[in-house]
């Protein structure tokens, strides 16, 4: 792995993330530095080795139970079935340990001494290393007819891309959760399981900033959004996943899980933007809150169906859990104070709050009228020690499921933000709570989840991101791809006659022989080179040029001709060499006036001919061509 040349300014490694340039033709690279030795890169080296341990152990299960099943000897199955469950023993520590660490969810969290409710991150799928030198170089040979060592660069720096984001070409890659490994021949598994870990580094990367203020609240929610679409993008392209993590229900789960990630990201900065004596915004602020609860309550219902359920970190279930209730309980807190804390409406402001207020619980609250409500304090704030109560059971309600979960447990962030509101909404009721008050406390209504801003699901535009094909010099992809077979590349030497050599050409990078007279090239092959010049890439006029230049000593052309193509119709080869007079050889294929006459496409006509193999001074005459269409010009 090439090392870095340049850093971020501030020398900051700890995130693991550098800036490769390349040269200063092609593109800056972003990507994961393998060697950056952070929290976050030793947890995922520790990731990788108990993923090769797991791999390791269900190879030998599979061979126990390959020989249970073909022995017939007794003592051989007893000691077979007991190695079996030893193996069954390691692998279910194995994946308690693997789910331990997709649970450590501290390590992705800003180290900010503001406290934050933790975002869960995603994990990175991980692989084995693979040579490519030898392989991709007998393959440039055999289907290019390139010399091999001649891109040795090139796959060199393949190589060390491929180490940034520690995928490799048909590979085993091991599920981000549970870690069983997946394999398939096909690019189109690498290319999914690359768009996998964006998405998983999107993650992290929200996960990391500090929602305290609001640049890093508008960059976390730029992130989330983004892995939002990197999972829609996968489950909408990609099919038939032979890993759990990339399969539909899980993919579904995941932008689910990263759209209620944003808009807890949009509460946190509508608390920042909001002035907290408003009416008004309290009331809004109560909505987006329980438009949070909303969205986590369909994740939890999303991970706890069948095919889902089993997969998914018990950690991270009890997460969504613990936020669903928090947040109803957070909307119930600030309707609270939106009653108690805010004086009762002038009559300029009484008809805007009655708008609102009628728009703001799912059910009208048992009592007076909306009017009466609103402008007298001892309904307010009858209503509002309703929903402090109600607040009040959903904090204790988070906090008795949080306890459930060992590994929760051991989150002090969560315990310490869970601990805070429950301990807030005590304080406040106990503010408002009156020993005269012999009435009973009815029930609050659930308050209806409204957002001021929509999750955006920013699908990867890859058309944005300026790159430069490392395999350059085989030529344009359209062309010169590996589903494309090629015959062997050949090179013609060719003498200019009074009337020319005899073919035109067509097209750009590469230019295309479209079309013959008696004598000359086949059609239907592409030039890549003239005298030894490139010319894969050259444009129709530049290769035109090239050929217009040629002096007496005549010019040398590479050709290649694409297996398949549609060739024009040969014409009768005793005819050709009759017309020809010059010894040309029989197996040229060759094109009637009429093909190039009724040529729908526009060509520059050139008019060469072949160069003798009889007699060194003899050259083709050329049958001049009488007519040419209106768009095609004549050299």
């Amino acid at each position: 792995m090439m090392p870095p040349e340049e850093e971020s300014p501030d020398g900051d490694r700890d995130g693991g993330l550098v800036l490769l340039h390349g040269p200063k033709s092609g593109s800056a690279r972003k990507g994961c530095d393998p060697f950056a030795q952070t929290q976050r890169s030793k947890l995922q080296h520790r990731r990788a080795r108990i993923n090769q341990q797991i791999n390791k152990e269900m190879r030998m299960r599979a061979g126990a139970e390959n020989l249970f099943r073909a022995t017939s000897n007794h003592k051989v199955k007893e000691t077979v079935a007991l190695e079996l469950s030893y193996v069954n023993s390691n692998l279910q520590l194995l994946k308690e340990e693997l789910e331990e660490l997709n649970s450590s969810m501290d390590v992705y969290q800003n180290d900010s001494e503001s406290i934050s409710v933790p975002m869960i991150p995603l994990g990175l799928k991980e692989t084995k290393e693979l040579d490519l030198l030898v392989p991709l170089k007998d393959f440039i040979s055999e289907h290019y007819g390139e010399e091999g060592i001649l891109f040795e660069k090139e796959i060199k720096e393949l190589m060390e891309l491929r180490q940034v984001p520690k995928l490799q070409i048909i590979q085993d890659l091991y599920d981000s959760l549970t870690g069983v490994p997946s394999h398939q021949r096909a690019l189109a598994f690498e290319k999914g399981s690359v768009l996998f870990n964006l998405g998983a580094l999107h993650t992290q990367i929200g996960a990391r900033q500090d929602r305290a203020s609001l640049p890093g609240l508008n960059q976390a929610i730029d992130a989330f959004q983004k892995a939002a679409g990197a999972f829609n993008y996968l489950k909408e392209n990609f099919s038939n996943a032979p890993s759990l993590d990339m399969s539909a229900a899980s993919l579904t789960m995941l932008v689910r899980l990263m759209v209620a990630q944003v808009q807890e990201c949009v509460f946190e900065k509508m608390t920042l933007l909001r002035a907290q004596n408003d009416f008004l915004a309290r009331l809004q602020l109560a909505q987006e809150a329980a438009r949070v609860e909303d969205v986590y309550c369909l994740v939890h219902q999303t991970m706890s169906q069948p095919h889902v359920k089993d997969y998914v970190p018990f950690s991270w279930t009890t997460m969504v859990h613990v936020k669903s209730e928090h947040f109803k309980a957070l909307s119930h807190y600030f309707a609270a104070i939106a009653l108690c804390d805010c004086p009762a409406p002038s009559d300029a402001e009484l008809l805007e709050q009655e708008k609102a207020f009628l728009q703001f619980h799912v059910t009208m609250p048992e009592g007076p009228s909306l009017h009466v409500l609103l402008q007298d304090p001892e309904e307010r704030r009858k209503l509002g020690k309703a929903h402090l109560k109600k607040a009040i059971m959903k904090h204790e309600e988070a906090m008795r499921i949080h306890g459930l979960c060992k590994i929760l447990r051991k989150m002090d962030i969560l315990q310490e933000v869970l601990s805070f509101a429950h301990k807030r909404s005590l304080s406040k009721y106990s503010e408002i709570d009156h020993e005269e008050d012999f009435f009973e406390t009815g029930e609050a209504p659930d308050i209806h989840p409204k957002t001021h801003q929509k999750p955006e699901i920013k699908s990867p535009n890859f058309s944005q991101v300026k790159v430069t094909d490392l395999f350059h010099r085989l030529g344009p992809l359209s062309v010169f791809s590996a589903k494309n077979k090629w015959y062997p590349a050949r090179r013609v030497h060719l003498m200019r006659g009074e009337n020319g050599f005899g073919f035109t050409l067509r097209g750009d990078s590469p230019v295309l022989i479209a079309g013959v007279i008696p004598g000359g090239c086949a059609a239907v092959n592409y030039i890549i080179s003239v005298n030894g010049k490139d010319c894969k890439w050259s444009k129709h006029a530049e290769v035109v040029q090239l050929l217009k230049s040629t002096g007496k000593e005549g010019v040398d052309i590479g050709v290649i001709t694409l297996q398949g193509s549609e060739c024009p119709k040969a014409v009768d080869r005793k005819a050709a060499v009759m017309s020809s007079g010059s010894g040309m050889p029989k197996s040229n294929k060759e094109n009637s006036r009429k093909s190039l006459m009724n040529s729908k496409s526009a060509s520059t006509l050139l008019v060469w001919s072949k160069k003798s193999k009889r007699s060194k001074k003899s050259t083709y005459s050329g049958v001049p061509f009488t007519a040419v269409g209106d768009n095609e010009a004549t050299y």
